[in-house]
């Protein structure tokens, strides 16, 4: 019987501590910071970019290596209400992806190696327009997810480049159209707001310019190729 009490004393204790530890409510830090109509902030970030192919023939897929890039950009911030943001993050994001093709593209053609492999360098300057959803806030951060539609001009595209794959050119459009969703965590420290979030975006115009040749090896096999990319923002406001 002793020991049946101390147990329960211990497990009424610990309930008791566990209570007051993920319960309490703690000292906010920059309380006021989401009454704000207008704040500012900057984000700096990794980006992985991706293609995604539709094929005309059911031939061997083009492999894409991916690589890391970098993202820079700046945040402007209107709030709506208490759980509703519209935001604007215009920035720079710099990547390069490289296409592998199969052999098979080439039969009763001559090729060498450097012919399989297209390296495709992106410079886009991102137009996001975003509606950030906000949970109520919980001590000293909140969660939410995020989502909206963006613009991209790509730097690197070589649209306007008269020499295609014959001449080792691997052309794609300059402008291209996004939905995005994401989420991420605000976090409220004394001095600023922390925000760590991951965000997927996906092209929704095809971004390939086809080579001159309608029966290029490099072209003529797809029906559309997209991008597809993950966002790692780290946001400072």
């Amino acid at each position: 019987m002793r020991r049946l009490l101390i147990i329960l004393t211990l497990l009424m204790a610990s309930q008791s501590v566990s209570a007051q530890l993920f319960s309490r409510e703690k000292i906010k830090n920059n309380e006021n910071f989401d009454k704000q109509l207008l704040s500012w902030g900057f984000y700096l970030g990794l980006n992985s970019y991706d293609y995604q192919f539709n094929y005309e023939q059911n031939q061997p897929d083009i492999l894409v290596e991916t690589n890391l890039g970098f993202s820079v950009g700046l945040i402007s911030n209107l709030r709506i209400n208490n759980h509703l943001d519209l935001r604007f993050e215009p920035g720079l994001f710099i990547t390069q992806r490289n296409l592998q093709y199969d052999p098979n593209y080439f039969i009763g053609q001559e090729f060498s190696n450097a012919d399989l492999l297209r390296e495709i360098k992106s410079t886009y300057v991102h137009f996001p327009l975003l509606l950030k959803v906000s949970a109520k806030r919980l001590n000293n951060f909140k969660p939410f997810i995020i989502g909206g539609f963006s613009a991209s001009i790509n730097l690197s595209s070589n649209e306007e480049n008269p020499d295609d794959n014959s001449a080792g050119q691997f052309r794609t459009k300059k402008n291209v159209l996004f939905y995005e969703l994401g989420f991420g965590v605000d976090f409220y420290n004394q001095w600023f707001k922390f925000t760590p979030s991951i965000r997927g975006v996906f092209a929704l115009n095809d971004e390939l310019v086809r080579d001159v040749d309608p029966s290029s090896p490099w072209t003529s096999n797809i029906t559309t190729m997209k991008t597809r990319g993950i966002f790692l923002n780290f946001t400072f406001q």
